[in-house]
């Protein structure tokens, strides 16, 4: 019997993002009986989108409206908790610089799953506001006793190491072409968004349509000139 093939897949996210949210608490039921190592990757989504020439769901009125209720009505259908913070859009940098500040050492970059859940559930449960800063010093108290507990220094959220981080980190999703979260990266191949799970999962389970031109073809495809009002 041969050796089962080990996944690497890349989670990109953005605590900010609800749709994150929903897709983290789905992918261990989208991997299920599979060999996989997860990586997950915390990035600043206003820093991807601005560097893209892109406005965030939350900049739109009419679509922020629509994104929050379609996310609550996802969360019921699948059985997550998803309770809208005070307020949103809110400044999610000094949250993202907590978690990288208790990423694991051998993986500069990275936040284990416990602590991406922490980040996640800090803004997602509880209705709370996920920008105070007494929430964020009772969340930083957590993370440095979960970094002691591991015989880790606590580098300080603020220094400069833990923000270059996050821009290095920034920076490496979009040159791996993440262009939004929730983003898993297999193979140099992007999925994006909690409905490309199901994708993702025939991907990883080798499906007929990934071993053929589609995903290729449509890099290939030219765009027709834009009509002008």
């Amino acid at each position: 019997m041969g050796q089962r093939h080990v996944h690497d897949i890349t989670f990109w996210y953005d605590p900010i993002s609800p749709y994150a949210w929903l897709a983290f608490e789905r992918l261990p039921q989208t991997l299920m009986g599979l060999s996989g190592r997860v990586r997950y990757r915390p990035l600043f989504l206003g820093g991807l989108l601005k560097a893209r020439g892109q406005l965030g769901p939350a900049e739109i009125p009419d679509k922020r409206e629509w994104t929050f209720r379609h996310a609550q009505w996802l969360a019921q259908q699948q059985g997550t908790v998803l309770e809208l913070p005070a307020a949103h859009p809110f400044n999610p940098l000094p949250l993202l610089r907590l978690g990288l500040a208790a990423a694991s050492s051998p993986l500069p970059g990275d936040t284990s799953r416990y602590v991406t859940g922490l980040l996640f559930r800090h803004v997602w449960e509880g209705g709370a506001d996920a920008a105070s800063p007494e929430r964020l010093q009772g969340l930083e108290r957590l993370l440095r006793d979960h970094v002691a507990e591991r015989g880790g220094e606590w580098p300080g959220a603020d220094s400069e190491p833990v923000r270059a981080q996050l821009r290095a980190n920034t920076d490496e999703a979009m040159a791996a072409g993440v262009f939004g979260t929730p983003a898993m990266v297999v193979d140099g191949r992007v999925f994006w968004g909690l409905d490309a799970l199901p994708m993702l999962r025939d991907a990883l389970d080798g499906g007929a349509w990934f071993q053929g031109e589609g995903w290729a073809a449509a890099a290939r495809l030219p765009g027709a000139a834009q009509s002008r009002a």
